[in-house]
C-alpha cells in the first residue's frame, strides 16, 4: 500500500501492547490510554471502522496484586488476567463513554476461530457492532487460555482479527517508530517475505520485558502472516502523541509491510491461517512440483507418509520430503483411508477401499500453497 493511499483505509485494526499502555517503571497511568483513545476517537468521527486489539489485562492484574515480574505459571497468569480484564475494559469505557461512544469486549482463543461456524459467528458479531457505531476491543481470553490454544501474543491475534473483519490495514503500535536496522536506519517499506527472512531477522535486538511477551520478533512473525493474507501491516510509534494520525496522513513514519498481490478467497484464508490442523501429508517430489508450479490437486499416488489422526473434511498440513511445510488443505479421506491408498493410482482406490469418494486426496479448490 502506497503511503498516499493510507488515508483511504476504511476498516482498520489497531493493536496496542502492554508496553504502550504502561510507563517505563511498569505503572499504568491514564495518559497513554487517553492518547491512544483520542486518536481512535478522531478516526471513528471521520467514518473509519476501528477494532482495537488491546493487551494489558495481565499487567492490570499484576499491578492490583503487586507483582513486579510476569508469572511463568499458567494458573497465575490466568488469575492476573481475571483480575485485570475488567479493569482494562473499565479504563477504556470511562474514556470513550465521555464522548458518547460504546465499547464492546470480545475475548478470543485460537480454538474459537478454528471452527468455521464460530469464525463466521464472530465476524457477524463484529459487523453488528460496526452497525451500532461501537468500538470492539479484542483481547485473548487469558483467563481460560492454555499453552495449546493460546495465541501467545496479541500481534498474532491482531492478524487473525484483521483477517476476521477483512481489514484494509493493520497497525501494530510499538515503542519505536518502525523497524530499525543495527546501523540505526529505519526500514520504510518491506515488499516480500524474503526481505523478512533474509534481511530483517538478522537485525533483531529484542530485550526481555517483564510484563510483555511480544517484541519485534513477534511483529515480524505477524507481518509474514499478514502479507500472505493480503492485509497491509504497519509498525507505528504508539508513544508519540499523534503517531497514528501522522502515519495515516502519509507522513514518513513507521514501517509498512506490503500485502501479497495473490488473491485468496475468504475460505482459503481460513484454511491457511485459522483452521485447526489435524495432521500432515508428506508428498514426493513429483507431487510437490505439481502442486507448486502446475496448480494441480493432490492425488493419493503422490503421498508418501500420513501423520496424525484426522477425518474426512478436516485440514492437514502439506509437507515436502525434507519436512518443510509448504501448504494446507482439506482432505477427502480419513487418515485410515489415506494410509491404505497412499502411493496408489487413482484407478486403484476402489479396489483397495471398496469405494471411492473422490479421485483427489485434496482437491485444488481446497488447497493453499505457499513457496
Amino acid at each position: 500500500m502506497m503511503r498516499q493511499n493510507l488515508k483511504y483505509s476504511k476498516r482498520i485494526v489497531i493493536k496496542a501492547g502492554t508496553s504502550i499502555l504502561t510507563s517505563k517503571d511498569g505503572r499504568i497511568p491514564e495518559g497513554p490510554l487517553e492518547r491512544l483513545g483520542a486518536q481512535i476517537l478522531n478516526l471513528m468521527k471521520a467514518g473509519k471502522q476501528i477494532v482495537l486489539v488491546s493487551s494489558g489485562a495481565i499487567a492490570f492484574g499484576m499491578e492490583s496484586v503487586r507483582l513486579e515480574t510476569r508469572p511463568r505459571e499458567m494458573p497465575r497468569l490466568q488469575a492476573c488476567a481475571a483480575i485485570g480484564q475488567g479493569k482494562l475494559m473499565h479504563a477504556y469505557e470511562r474514556f470513550f463513554s465521555k464522548h458518547g461512544l460504546h465499547t464492546a469486549q470480545l475475548l478470543l482463543t485460537r480454538d474459537g476461530l478454528e471452527s468455521r461456524s464460530r469464525f463466521l459467528a464472530a465476524r457477524k458479531t463484529l459487523e453488528e457492532l460496526f452497525s451500532f457505531g461501537a468500538l470492539p476491543i479484542v483481547n485473548e481470553n487469558d483467563t481460560i487460555a492454555t499453552e495449546e490454544i493460546a495465541f501467545g501474543d496479541n500481534d498474532v491475534l491482531s492478524v487473525q482479527v484483521a483477517h476476521l473483519i477483512q481489514a484494509d490495514l493493520l497497525i501494530l503500535l510499538s515503542d519505536v517508530d518502525g523497524f530499525y536496522l543495527q546501523d540505526g536506519s529505519r526500514v520504510r517499506d518491506v515488499q516480500s517475505e524474503e526481505e523478512i527472512d533474509h534481511e530483517l531477522m538478522r537485525h533483531l535486538k529484542d530485550t526481555k520485558k517483564q510484563k510483555t511477551v511480544g517484541g519485534m520478533k513477534a511483529k515480524l512473525a505477524a507481518a509474514r502472516i499478514a502479507m500472505r493474507l493480503g492485509v497491509p501491516l504497519a509498525i507505528v510509534n504508539g508513544r508519540e502523541k499523534e503517531g497514528i494520525t501522522k502515519f495515516l496522513e502519509g507522513e514518513d513514519a513507521g514501517t509498512i509491510f506490503t500485502a501479497s498481490r495473490e488473491r485468496k478467497n475468504a475460505r482459503k484464508k481460513w484454511i491457511a491461517f485459522s483452521a485447526a490442523r489435524r495432521g500432515a501429508l508428506t508428498v514426493d517430489l513429483g507431487a510437490w512440483e505439481a502442486l507448486q508450479s502446475k496448480k494441480r490437486s493432490l492425488l493419493p499416488g503422490g503421498i508418501i507418509h500420513v501423520e496424525g489422526k484426522f477425518e474426512r473434511g478436516e485440514v492437514v498440513e502439506l509437507k515436502a520430503a525434507n519436512g518443510r511445510v509448504f501448504g494446507r488443505g482439506v482432505v477427502n479421506y480419513s487418515w485410515r483411508e489415506l494410509e491404505q491408498i497412499a502411493g496408489k493410482k487413482t484407478a486403484e482406490i476402489h479396489a483397495v477401499l471398496g469405494y471411492k469418494h473422490h479421485d483427489e486426496a485434496v482437491h485444488r479448490n481446497d488447497l493453499v500453497i505457499w513457496s
